[in-house]
């Protein structure tokens, strides 16, 4: 037997499989990026919606919790009604005029307010679709070449501005863009590419197991537990809980006209 002969016998099998098993991570890894950067946007297109729907109308029900708290320590003198009293308006601002109120929860779909006011929470299944053909075609990781590691990092931040505004249209001409781009050249042989391989997976792991924790810290934050409540109907949930928080106002109204009549 040649012994020059065995390490070429024993080494290409193993990059082979190594190869497999970078290019099964790289995929999964991929599909993990998208994931995340798709719960973000939602995340933060429901924290837009949540803010500018539900926040004037939580306002309002703080300003009325104060009045009726003052209202209850006027007829009392009790300290312990005072005292609540002074807790509850040290924590509210002016009360908003309820038509105010109606516009700023109604007025997006009746075309009064601004559509950069209003987000969708959800983007569009067509955004969903074009983000993750994008993203598994230029995204950097997909590279190694450094120069070509740079185009594809200043490319994916224009699609990800696009998707996160929900932006279809950006997002075909960027499809088209890229399309109609130079080809990606072959990578560049690697002197020991069993030991850049496993180099690689090692990285590729650090960067999937990144991604979970920033999902699982997303999902645990006040807007992800709000999204899990309805994860297939979040702007549904806003309108229940926009029903919800005026019926409560009407009932503290209500309460306040009582005692100051």
């Amino acid at each position: 037997m040649n012994d020059g002969m065995a390490p070429a016998m024993w080494t290409d099998p193993q990059v082979s499989a190594l190869e497999t098993q970078v290019a099964a991570v790289e995929a999964a890894l991929l599909d993990a990026e998208v994931d995340v950067t798709t719960l973000r946007v939602e995340l933060d297109n429901l924290a837009i919606v949540h803010h500018r729907r539900l926040g004037p109308l939580y306002e309002r029900l703080d300003e009325l919790d104060a009045l009726v708290a003052e209202a209850v320590a006027a007829r009392s003198g009790d300290a312990d009604d005072i005292r609540r009293a002074l807790e509850a308006r040290a924590i509210v601002d002016p009360m908003p005029d309820i038509d105010d109120l109606l516009d700023a929860f109604g007025g997006a779909e009746a075309g009064a307010a601004p559509e950069a006011e209003v987000r969708r929470v959800k983007p569009s299944d067509e955004a969903r679709r074009l983000y993750r053909e994008l993203a598994r075609r230029a995204h950097p990781d997909l590279a190694q070449d450094p120069a070509e590691k740079d185009r594809r990092s200043g490319f994916i931040v224009r699609v990800n501005a696009a998707y996160a505004a929900g932006d279809v249209a950006t997002l075909m001409a960027l499809d088209e863009e890229w399309a109609a781009g130079p080809g990606t050249a072959p990578a560049a042989a690697v002197p020991d590419r069993l030991e850049w391989l496993r180099t690689r997976l090692a990285l590729l792991d650090a960067r999937r197991t990144q991604l979970a924790a920033e999902r699982e810290a997303l999902l645990d934050s006040p807007m992800g537990q709000l999204l899990a409540l309805a994860p297939d109907d979040p702007d549904g949930l806003l309108e229940h809980l926009a029903e919800q928080l005026l019926s409560r106002i009407d009932d503290r109204e209500k309460e306040l006209a009582g005692l100051l009549g």
